[in-house]
């Protein structure tokens, strides 16, 4: 079967089971073609919650498909490769938090979308990468703990000096990998490119940058720039995408380590065989996110206070 023909297929299923297929930009182009909603973790949830589906099937990874079962509890929602999961949102849990937080009471524990339900039970206030500084400026209190990049939470720290942030050592391990060597190779290679990078790198990185924001910042800018040329400094497969959007310009990956194991884990037989199980067609396997009520209650409430500061 070609990738054409299973697109094909995957489309059909969609529409008998009315189900919503949302891929995070870091998922290969022919998942990214078949999705009713492409984007960043956090935007993908709210996308979920205004869909009139029944079905969410969610190409990323778990703690994503968690946030859009938070949001949307009366709907089904799967992951479409149950061993998608993010190191990152896995390098915390709910009980050191909690013990630092009895600790240090005065602190207002920030938790950066990437993290565990469990862990956000225990957390104040949510942040994307691309509201984290507006809400932590947004706060009332000037002593933070923030969790658990302390990549992207020392970018906010640095201009936000009159807050007293504290960081814990964790983050993308993806990120946190790139090297001043790597970027000066980069550079030197494409001297008229522009390099843009993302937050959750390490602060020596994002010094050399022209531009650092979220995924879908990264992708804006480069679409709005003038410039023909940019070095992208975040998951390949955003190269890939921005070239497929932007054919008349040139983007470059910073590295060919900076890929996602995790995130490539999602094929398009992944998704297809997803929706043949949510047909009721005992030849598919589909892995749906359950949680109860109370976790549901307890965990959203950070990502309430998002909302309300406008996050």
């Amino acid at each position: 079967m070609t990738i054409k023909e299973l697109q094909e297929k995957v489309i059909e299923l969609k529409k008998k089971t009315n189900t919503a297929v949302l891929a995070h930009s870091y998922q290969a182009r022919e998942i990214v073609e078949i999705a009713d909603f492409t984007g960043d973790s956090y935007k993908l949830s709210v996308d979920a919650a205004h869909t009139n589906a029944d079905n969410i099937l969610f190409c990323g990874v778990h703690f994503m498909a968690e946030t859009a079962k938070m949001l949307s509890p009366e709907k089904h929602v799967y992951l479409a490769n149950k061993d998608a999961g993010c190191p990152m949102a896995e390098q915390m849990d709910k009980d050191m938090i909690a013990q630092i937080k009895a600790s240090d009471p005065d602190r207002t524990v920030v938790a950066y979308i990437n993290t565990t339900a469990a862990l956000k039970t225990v957390c104040d206030v949510c942040v994307t990468s691309s509201s984290a500084l507006r809400i932590v400026k947004a706060l009332d209190s000037d002593k933070i703990l923030f969790i658990p990049d302390c990549n992207l939470g020392g970018w906010v720290k640095k201009q936000l000096p009159e807050k007293d942030i504290k960081l814990l050592q964790g983050g993308c391990p993806t990120h946190a990998a790139v090297t001043v060597g790597e970027v000066k190779k980069a550079k030197a290679e494409h001297p008229n490119a522009l390099f843009l990078v993302h937050p959750e790198c390490r602060p020596e990185i994002t010094e050399l940058a022209d531009y650092v924001g979220s995924t879908s910042g990264i992708m804006d800018f480069a679409k709005k720039s003038d410039a023909k040329e940019f070095i992208i400094g975040t998951e390949n497969s955003i190269a890939e995408h921005l070239q497929y959007d932007c054919p008349d310009k040139k983007f470059y990956p910073l590295t060919k380590n900076l890929v996602c194991r995790n995130m490539k884990l999602t094929t398009l037989p992944d998704v297809y065989l997803s929706l043949l199980a949510i047909s009721g067609d005992p030849n598919g396997e589909a892995f749906e996110i359950l949680m109860d009520d109370e976790l549901i209650s307890s965990a959203r409430k950070c990502i309430d206070k998002m909302i309300e500061l406008g996050g």
